[in-house]
């Protein structure tokens, strides 16, 4: 297969992944939103400013599916915040290197938060900047920064981007 269709192959199957990704968070079950990710995954969230400074502190720092898991089960059991659901609009996933079954890619996302009693909000943007891990037709993220273009923050953020 040349480089061109590698390329083209990957970029799709992301593509998928990625829907299936937001559509578990802004329609599905959160619960499933760790399945996405390998066991020994790392997510972060992190303002563009200190990303391009190479600062290592985020606004949410997970380093398992089992870090996944909890935040999951406390946002939807223990939690106490305003009723809301998020809608994302993504860009399509750039592929900046391959190396062996992995790949790392860059996608644009938009993320709107709907509130209940409410309007709807633009309430961040930015870019994810992942390494998945490619097996046959599926693809697990192993590392998932989450650049926010902007420093301010709204204080419900609280589900995963």
């Amino acid at each position: 297969m040349s480089n061109l269709a590698q390329i083209r192959d990957l970029t799709s199957l992301i593509a998928m992944v990625q829907g299936r990704y937001v559509h578990t968070i802004d329609d599905g079950d959160c619960h499933e939103w760790p399945d996405f990710f390998t066991d020994d995954c790392f997510y972060k969230i992190i303002s563009a400013d200190n990303y391009a400074r190479n600062m290592e502190a985020g606004l949410m720092w997970m380093d398992s599916k089992a870090m996944l898991r909890d935040r999951i089960l406390s946002l939807l059991e223990a939690n106490v915040y305003e009723r809301h659901s998020y809608r994302h609009i993504l860009g399509q996933p750039f592929i900046t290197s391959v190396e062996g079954d992995e790949l790392e890619s860059e996608t644009s996302f938009m993320v709107a938060r709907i509130t209940r009693e409410g309007p709807t909000d633009l309430f961040v943007t930015g870019r994810y900047v992942d390494r998945y891990r490619v097996n046959g037709d599926d693809a697990k993220i192993v590392t998932r920064i989450v650049v926010l273009d902007s420093n301010q923050i709204d204080t419900l953020l609280g589900f995963p981007l």
